[in-house]
């Protein structure tokens, strides 16, 4: 069974260990890296959860940490960041899980568009984020680590 938990400043330790496991694991996916974060001080870590207006959760099967993501609201728009699913936890219905929790938190603050970025190349989650309704756009997502790709930039009507 698939439990979402919200969580915060007080949750770091766990966040913090599937934070850095999803950086170790899948550094291409995200545009922080696993040097930036490993060894952060457990007042960085709880700043991260303590983001204004942000929502962040933790996917765990039978008690297990098997992903996460998190939510933060933006002028017109809310976003959804820092998703991951262990490989433990993939094609078990983490994901979905997990953007569901996401897409409900972005409603609940009144938010009319969700949007997101994936890195090219990333196709499970971009098949993901295609399969929940999410279509790409033509904004400029940032820039990656090799300078020359950018992230697509990809958002859903809630």
């Amino acid at each position: 069974m698939i439990d979402i938990q919200a969580i915060g400043p007080d949750d770091w330790k766990s966040w913090s260990e599937l934070r850095l496991a999803a950086l170790e694991e899948a550094p291409f996916a995200f545009g922080s890296q696993l040097a930036d974060w490993i060894d952060a001080p457990e007042e960085r870590w709880r700043e991260r959860l303590s983001a204004p207006g942000g929502y962040q959760v933790i996917a765990s099967i039978d008690g297990t940490p098997a992903g996460m993501a998190g939510g933060f609201p933006a002028d017109d728009h809310a976003e959804l960041v820092s998703m991951w699913v262990a490989p433990a936890g993939r094609g078990k219905g983490v994901g979905n899980a997990l953007m569901t929790a996401i897409e409900d938190w972005a409603r609940s603050i009144g938010a009319a568009v969700l949007k997101l970025s994936v890195v090219p190349g990333n196709d499970p989650a971009h098949n993901l984020y295609l399969r929940h309704g999410y279509v790409d756009t033509d904004e400029p997502g940032d820039l990656m680590a090799d300078g020359v790709r950018r992230e697509i930039v990809m958002r859903k009507a809630l």
